[in-house]
C-alpha cells in the first residue's frame, strides 16, 4: 500500500481508537448546544493540536515529554485542563430560544470563534495519550520510509485530514439530531459530558501519581 492508504487507515485508527475520549464529549455537546458551526470550528482546532503534536514529534521536542522526571507536572497538567473544562460544561445553563419569545432586551453571549478552536487544541494537545499514539507514528513511520520526505508529508496528511473528516461528520450527525432535542435532553448531555471530562482528568492524575 502507497503512503495515502496507509495514511487514510492510520486515520480511521486514530478516529476509532480515540473516538470515546473528552474529544468526542467536548464536539457532541458544542455541536448540539452552539450549533454546527461552532463544532466545525472545534474539529479544525483538534485538527490543528494533531498537526502541531507531530510537528513537534518530528522535531524532537517529544523528548522533553517523555523524560521520567516530567511525566508527574506534565501528567497532573492535563488532569486539571479537562477537569476545568469538564466542570464548565457541566455547569453551563442551556437557553433555547423560542418564535414567540418577544423580548428583545435579552442578548445571549456567543464566545468569539477563536474560542472553540482554541478549546479543541487544548482538549487534544491536553491528552497524553494523543501524545503517545503519534510519538509512536512518527518513529515507525520514519524507520519506514526513511529520508523520502514526499511520502512523509502525503501519509500524515492523509490521516490528519482523514481524522478531521471524521470529526465534522461526528458534527453533522450531532447537529442533525438536535432538533428532536428538548432542552431538559440538552442539560442531561451537557452533565455527561462534563462528568466523562472530569472522570477522564482524574483518571489522568490518579494513573501519573500511581506510576511515580
Amino acid at each position: 500500500m502507497g503512503p495515502l492508504i496507509e495514511g487514510c487507515i492510520l486515520g480511521l485508527t486514530l478516529a476509532i481508537f480515540f473516538g470515546f475520549g473528552p474529544v468526542l464529549f467536548a464536539l457532541i455537546q458544542t455541536t448540539i448546544h452552539r450549533g454546527f458551526f461552532p463544532g466545525l470550528l472545534l474539529a479544525i482546532g483538534i485538527f490543528l493540536s494533531d498537526l502541531a503534536l507531530v510537528t513537534l514529534c518530528f522535531l524532537g521536542a517529544i523528548q522533553i515529554i517523555n523524560k521520567p522526571e516530567n511525566h508527574l507536572a506534565f501528567g497532573i497538567i492535563s488532569g486539571i485542563v479537562l477537569i476545568i473544562f469538564g466542570i464548565v460544561t457541566y455547569t453551563r445553563k442551556i437557553q433555547l430560544g423560542t418564535e414567540n419569545n418577544q423580548n428583545k432586551d435579552i442578548k445571549i453571549q456567543t464566545p468569539n470563534f477563536i474560542t472553540y478552536i482554541l478549546k479543541g487544541f487544548f482538549l487534544n494537545f491536553a491528552n497524553p495519550f494523543v501524545w503517545i499514539f503519534w510519538m509512536g507514528v512518527v518513529v515507525g513511520i520514519t524507520a519506514n520510509y526513511g529520508a523520502d520526505i514526499r511520502s512523509l508529508v502525503i501519509f500524515f496528511s492523509a490521516s490528519l485530514l482523514t481524522v478531521l473528516a471524521t470529526d465534522i461528520l461526528k458534527c453533522f450527525a450531532s447537529y442533525k439530531i438536535k432538533r428532536f432535542l428538548t432542552t431538559y435532553i440538552m442539560q442531561w448531555i451537557n452533565r455527561v459530558a462534563g462528568i466523562g471530562l472530569v472522570l477522564f482528568g482524574i483518571f489522568l492524575i490518579l494513573r501519573v501519581l500511581l506510576k511515580f
